[in-house]
């Protein structure tokens, strides 16, 4: 696979005379040439997030079993009074269930957008560590990964890479295609690694890209979901069809999750203030003219529910780590959701103040678009199978740098003087419906593929009359030529 690379070839074959060759190559090329920066990106950030378990495990670690000695653990709304203290201004966002019975308990307290993790020791009530949630260092390389840190703007970024490197990948399996071998499979399956630099880098490069093709592929398409652009377009097409049930279980991106928890926190403080309403109603006048709170006025919001809650959901055993989201309505129900790597191990309850179990949605329950897509990100994130799965994943990543490095190395080499080295459209193309017919299934699985295609289509077409020494640089299309 040739990824920006002018390589000629090295080995004893005939040139390539296939009608569509030099068209594919010259997609190759201009393919990869924008999205090598963004795969490496990809590969790295991607590589560092696979292991987020055990790198979260590590940073975590001195806030497991701090319990000690016979004292009880405190209630859970005493805890989550803790953590609500400690961050002026907020109010309870999620209470997380500790995996074990000794080990600091998470709460997520906010203020609009914004949310802290507070982690709170169990039996003392005392606020062992707090760190605002999208600071924390596997959030940060989430959003590095998918946004760049630069919120829907990076994600489409992202996103058109990613539309482009399957375009990349899919031209480098055709320029790949094996013939004239003989039968043989060095070169083809394997690397011939004692025939001379250029035929080595040649094989590393194109062997490579045939082993790990399939793998990268597959990570694009279950990437896909969580970009803001595609998740759009993804949703509004289930919405037409009349499969979209319920809330999606992957993040849309920074935007939609911050307005999702604004939403949240609106919720919370409008029920505060309904109860803090009542509770003045509520009061009782006393001998003398004093005024007392009623009992029920004096309890905090969803105090003594809090506690009937937290009990429910542990009796569910839900794979760790569990989440319990207050209501955001009067008369509405508590969430209990599981949050756990593997998606497919996620549960969810729906419980009243009381404790009472309302009812319960298995991941199988599930529409079976939902089922696929989760997953399809449990894949994604090497949660699925443990460690095989993620060390699988690894190794796609290392290939795609492999691709990318070879690919630098070819052109490196072969680069010809005072130009870019696109490949020369040598044989004209004349129209054919079968390139329409690729390009528009292609634009229309991804619509951003096909307004950067028309964008690039316009600034090629603008570029050769306005800067024709750019054009011969960049090696576009002269008028009467088409590839």
């Amino acid at each position: 696979m040739e990824t920006v690379t002018t390589i000629r070839t090295v080995n004893a074959a005939a040139p390539r005379t296939e009608r569509w060759y030099r068209a594919v190559w010259r997609w190759h090329f201009y393919a990869g040439l924008f999205c090598l920066p963004f795969v490496l990106w990809l590969s790295v950030t991607g590589g560092i997030y696979l292991f987020k378990p055990q790198i979260e495990g590590l940073l975590y670690a001195p806030f497991r079993d701090v319990a000690s000695g016979p004292a009880p653990a405190l209630a859970p709304a005493t805890i989550a009074a803790r953590a609500v203290a400690a961050v002026p201004g907020s109010v309870l966002h999620k209470y997380v269930l500790p995996e074990a019975k000794g080990d600091a308990v998470e709460v997520l307290v906010g203020q609009g957008t914004d949310e802290v993790r507070v982690w709170v020791h169990p039996q003392t009530g005392r606020v062992l560590h707090q760190v605002a949630e999208e600071d924390r260092l596997m959030r940060v390389v989430f959003r590095l990964h998918g946004e760049l840190l630069a919120g829907n703007r990076g994600s489409a970024l992202v996103e058109t890479a990613a539309c482009w490197t399957i375009v990349m990948l899919l031209t480098g399996l055709f320029l790949w295609w094996p013939r004239q071998t003989g039968g043989k499979l060095a070169g083809v399956v394997y690397p011939r690694l004692r025939r001379g630099r250029a035929l080595f880098w040649r094989d590393i490069h194109a062997v490579t890209g045939l082993w790990i093709s399939l793998g990268a592929l597959f990570l694009i398409a279950s990437g896909l979901p969580w970009a803001n652009a595609w998740g759009d377009y993804f949703r509004d097409i289930r919405a037409v069809t009349g499969t979209l049930e319920g809330v999606q279980d992957w993040s849309a991106g920074s935007a939609a999750d911050a307005d999702r928890r604004a939403i949240a926190d609106a919720g919370m403080r409008a029920m505060m203030a309904e109860h803090a309403e009542h509770g003045a109603q509520s009061a009782m006048t006393m001998p003398g003219g004093m005024m007392m709170a009623a009992p029920e006025a004096m309890t905090a919001p969803g105090e003594k529910a809090l506690d009937a809650v937290v009990a429910q959901a542990q009796g569910l055993h839900f794979a760790a780590p569990v989440e319990v989201s207050p209501p955001m309505a009067e008369g509405a129900l508590w969430q209990v959701r599981s949050q756990a790597e593997n998606r497919p191990a996620r549960d969810s309850a729906e419980i009243s103040g009381d404790g009472r179990l309302v009812g319960v949605q298995r991941f199988g329950q599930r529409h079976w678009i939902d089922r696929a897509v989760g997953y399809g990100v449990a894949v994604h994130e090497g949660a699925w199978w443990g460690l095989a799965n993620q060390l699988v994943n690894l190794a796609v990543l290392l290939g795609l740098v492999m691709l990318c490095l070879s690919s630098v190395v070819l052109w490196w080499r072969r680069r010809p003087d005072r130009v870019l080295g696109a490949p020369a459209a040598f044989a004209p193309l004349r129209h054919s419906w079968l390139l329409v017919a690729l390009v528009f299934a292609l634009a229309l699985a991804m619509p951003l593929f096909g307004l950067s295609l028309a964008l690039a289509a316009a600034l090629e077409g603008a570029g050769k009359r306005l800067a024709p020494r750019l054009g011969a640089w960049m090696g576009w299309r002269s008028p009467r030529i088409s590839s």
